[in-house]
């Protein structure tokens, strides 16, 4: 990649950037409040078991997809990876965060570059064309930045993981070093997501993680909620 593109990549992959991802858990909350979730081996194991199931057997499908899409100019192909994303996601908190927050990264990329792609994906979304899912914005900027699609997904899994990471520090009593060491050790789990997502299109998607689902739909009726899902 272009010195530009690995920039770009440290941005998009960087917390700072401010779409919202700090404000989801995907389940974590429900899995801590339920004490099924207590030390950081038992974090690594269901971080991990998101990473291989639900996003190497779907988002990064559909990130892939949309890269695909938009290296070839191609609105349409990214609008089905999009569509067929939400289809897949069975959680409703998961849709609605990952729309939420792609939603806010597709505003922040639209402002900060004149793009016809872009725009063409923006107005879709708008117009309820397209759910605009975090995965597929995220592909479709990461292709149009120059940044390979194998780089895009382990991006995506690092990004996933350490904001998973962070929320983990908010709901137990997790050290940094521990957070540190548990980023190392999901490294395998972030290369076996990406592996299982390289040979599958947008109409093979089969995510499952049915405990995560199950805690997400509780999360939905907690009275007391930190984060969105």
């Amino acid at each position: 990649m272009s010195d530009e593109a690995t920039l770009e990549s440290l941005r998009l992959a960087d917390s700072f950037l401010p779409v919202g991802n700090d404000s989801v858990s995907y389940a974590l909350e429900q899995f801590v409040a339920d004490d099924a979730v207590e030390t950081a081996d038992d974090l690594r194991d269901l971080v991990g078991t998101v990473l291989r199931r639900q996003h190497g057997h779907a988002d990064l499908v559909a990130l892939r997809g949309a890269h695909a899409a938009a290296d070839e100019d191609d609105i349409d192909a990214v609008e089905r990876a999009d569509r067929r994303l939400t289809a897949a996601t069975l959680p409703a908190e998961f849709r609605e965060s990952s729309e939420r927050t792609g939603d806010r990264l597709l505003t922040l990329q639209r402002d900060l570059r004149d793009d016809a792609l872009l725009d063409e994906y923006g107005a879709a979304v708008e117009a309820g064309d397209a759910p605009g899912n975090y995965a597929v914005v995220l592909g479709t900027v990461a292709a149009l930045a120059g940044v390979a699609e194998r780089e895009a997904c382990l991006l995506a899994c690092h990004e996933f993981a350490t904001a998973q990471l962070a929320a983990a520090q908010r709901l137990m009593r997790l050290g940094s070093t521990d957070v540190q060491r548990t980023l190392d050790d999901l490294r395998p789990a972030m290369v076996d997501a990406v592996e299982a997502s390289a040979d599958r299109g947008v109409d093979d998607m089969t995510p499952f993680a049915p405990l995560v689902d199950v805690r997400s739909a509780g999360h939905e009726r907690a009275e007391r909620r930190l984060f969105l899902s």
